[in-house]
């Protein structure tokens, strides 16, 4: 995963070509966070106490971080 983010950032940086980046750090757990949670519930079965087990967070944790990106659960 290290290797694919160090892509991701290499490129997008060259792909700024020039431009000013602000808050890359906000702008990659944004990109990142979303598609993490899907794949996490997928992988249980929609089951929120063993997606937020596998992502070693809380369950409520888990359901804010859900509804702030509008996934269903």
């Amino acid at each position: 995963m290290r290797d694919a983010a160090t892509r991701v950032v290499k490129r997008y940086l060259n792909d700024l070509n020039g431009t000013q980046c602000r808050d890359l750090h906000a702008l990659m757990l944004r990109q990142v966070e979303k598609p993490v949670l899907e794949e996490a519930l997928k992988f249980c079965n929609g089951n929120l106490t063993r997606a937020a087990e596998l992502l070693g967070i809380t369950r409520a944790t888990l359901r804010k971080k859900l509804d702030e990106y509008g996934i269903a659960h």
